[in-house]
């Protein structure tokens, strides 16, 4: 099974280096996706390339958010011959070290979605893990299991050829809803869910795109389209 690292970035150039830098001893390629980010994320990003052999950059001239940019480094993964992605953040949320564990369990689960289940410290923002359950709950509903224990942690193995033949079928969103969107959609598609618990961080001053204004409407949107196919049965997924 081939298999690479894929991560999209939208100016962390601050963060994205440890994260990289920190795959280096997996031996795996590591796909960058700029998702239109400014001069100096670009630079950053331009000189890990050229530093590092395993890492590749895919740039997008306008920011398409990060479900956009997760779409366009899946087509660039399948055009490379990659079986499957391991996609993590660039913010250094995840821990680069469990890049491992995710490899073994997608070379043990063939076409299975590996999902990365968020183990929290103290630093997670109270109202972002309220915020979190509830998420949860509706996706439990759309599901009708509880396959999928957190549909938004982005350290995820995603099986490329069925995650393209879902979202060639299917329209879904471009940013922070499309990974609770896609996990739903691959559960009703019949691919299998595998869970690893890891361990996830809120860096103090750490840079984040998530907006509460933008980001939970669209959210809220997904989800109650989710639960309406869902209620109106298997002719509409």
């Amino acid at each position: 099974m081939k298999l690479g690292v894929l991560i999209p970035c939208y100016d962390h150039g601050s963060t994205v280096a440890a994260v990289v830098e920190a795959l280096a001893p997996t031996g795996l390629p590591c796909l960058l996706v700029d998702d239109g980010s400014g001069p100096e994320t670009r630079e950053t990003l331009e000189a890990l390339a050229k530093r590092l052999g395993f890492v590749e950059v895919l740039r997008l001239d306008q920011n398409r958010g990060k479900g956009g940019a997760l779409k366009a480094g899946y087509r660039a993964a399948a055009a490379r011959g990659w079986d499957g992605a391991i996609q993590l953040d660039a913010d250094g949320q995840h821990d680069a070290a469990d890049v491992p564990r995710f490899a073994r369990a997608m070379e043990a689960n063939p076409g299975a979605l590996v999902l990365g289940v968020p183990v929290f410290d103290a630093s997670v923002p109270k109202a972002r893990l309220y915020a979190r359950q509830l998420s949860r709950g509706l996706v439990w509903a759309a599901c009708r299991s509880r396959v999928v224990p957190d549909p938004l942690c982005g350290f995820r193995g995603v099986p490329i050829a069925r995650m393209l033949d879902v979202i060639d079928r299917e329209p879904t969103g471009d940013r922070m809803e499309f990974e609770p969107e896609i996990a739903v959609r691959l559960v009703w598609a019949g691919v299998r869910i595998v869970t690893l618990p890891t361990r996830v961080i809120y860096l103090p001053g750490g840079i984040s795109h998530f907006s509460f204004s933008r980001d939970y409407p669209l959210l809220a949107s997904v989800y109650l389209r989710l639960l309406w196919q869902r209620a109106r049965g298997p002719a509409s997924r």
